[in-house]
């Protein structure tokens, strides 16, 4: 399990106690340091960067002047810090092989931390682990993410996976199971890694509602963090799923459910 540290800070007159491992970024507004959290809350504090730079530690890199990020929240650097849950942000161009040869740097080491301790090695020994998904009638898959030198998630493969798997995605367990996404569909789309990349690298879980051109069906997708490296997703045809509305809390379940959506103009 991955040590969690914690940082107190005031805001807004309250004392609040926030994971490190939840922190995306800190941004500098004047004199007001924004902590920007997984799941699209802010808090402002007082605190300094140079104070905030202490207390979060070497996990974070400083993109420019009013700004530190985490390097588990990056997913690349082209001409935006892009992160792992579809922001940019800008940083000091002139420094950009400093900050990728930092994040790089941060990137394998987080990677070279995923032990094999407690992973299942063979298909039998996953598939013992998963036995209650055997007969479930959602698909279930459990994946491990592939790394490029570059520290960069670019496929997938698939180590454990229920017949309601391989009925989703229209192949075989046989073929599913030890292959690569990639080497499965030609016309595979990078915006499932970086879902499946931030659950991994930031423990997140998450909820994603897409198309798949892979298997032309439109899905719903719950992933989160299994073995170190790994995570699990349960996968649903959208066109499969009846809706009910039983009583007057539904409504109000319904507007929460809703309301946690990203904003169209996000």
């Amino acid at each position: 399990m991955r040590e969690v540290k914690h940082i107190t800070i005031v805001s807004n007159g309250r004392k609040i106690v926030l994971s490190i491992s939840t922190i995306l970024y800190v941004i500098m507004i004047n004199k007001t340091a924004e902590i920007h959290v997984s799941g699209g809350k802010i808090y402002e504090t007082r605190m300094t960067l140079s104070e905030l730079e202490e207390e979060l530690g070497d996990g974070f890199i400083k993109v420019h002047r009013g700004c530190i990020v985490s390097a588990m929240a990056i997913h690349d650097i082209t001409d935006n810090i892009n992160l792992n849950n579809g922001e940019s942000l800008i940083y000091t161009l002139r420094k950009k092989n400093q900050i990728i040869e930092r994040f790089r740097s941060k990137q394998k080491s987080i990677i070279s931390s995923f032990k094999r301790d407690g992973i299942p090695a063979t298909k039998e020994e996953y598939r013992s682990h998963y036995s209650s998904f055997e007969n479930l009638p959602f698909a279930f898959a459990d994946i491990e993410m592939v790394f490029n030198d570059e520290s960069h998630a670019v496929d997938w493969i698939f180590r454990y996976g229920n017949p309601a798997l391989a009925k989703l995605e229209k192949i075989p367990l046989e073929r599913l199971i030890g292959s690569s996404f990639g080497s499965l569909f030609s016309n595979m789309d990078s915006k499932w890694l970086r879902s499946y990349e931030r659950a991994i690298l930031y423990g997140e879980m998450l909820e994603i509602i897409d198309y798949s051109p892979e298997i032309d069906t439109y899905i719903k997708v719950i992933c989160f963090p299994t073995f170190k490296g790994h995570c699990g997703c349960i996968l649903f045809d959208i066109s499969q799923i009846k809706f009910t509305k039983n009583s007057s809390d539904a409504e109000k379940a319904l507007m929460l459910y809703f309301g946690k959506l990203p904003d169209k103009n996000d």
